[in-house]
């Protein structure tokens, strides 16, 4: 099954989305800020990347671009999870590398089915 990072610096939206993704059937590791992610992604390899947009340390808009300029992971599909919903924050994520970006709150079912879909887009 697919590898997830996700990272996200709320304690109980992190538990939330780890559990959501396990009880789906992913295989799922998380980091609590940006620079967390950005060392988990080339420890751990993985096949999505969920990304809080306002992080510690650095932002997800950051630690995407981070990711994206590896030559080894700029094929990996990014998804911004944020509640920011205004059209400048989308874009900006998507500008930075995002295949999404998905408004909190949402529905564990909504999320599983995002991941699924997008991980399918992608041949995983």
């Amino acid at each position: 099954m697919a590898k997830i990072l996700i990272a996200e610096d709320e304690p109980d939206i992190r538990e939330l989305v780890a559990f959501t993704l396990r009880f789906a059937g992913y295989e799922v590791a998380v980091a609590t800020n940006g620079e967390e992610a950005v060392q988990m992604t080339a420890l751990q390899n993985p096949d999505l990347i969920l990304l809080d947009v306002r992080m510690p340390r650095m932002t997800g808009y950051d630690a995407c671009r981070a990711i994206k300029s590896n030559p080894k992971f700029k094929d990996v599909p990014v998804v911004f999870l944020s509640a920011k919903g205004q059209e400048s924050e989308i874009k900006a994520g998507l500008e930075a590398g995002a295949e999404e970006y998905l408004l909190k709150p949402f529905a564990p079912d909504q999320l599983t089915e995002r991941v699924r879909e997008i991980l399918a887009r992608f041949g995983k």
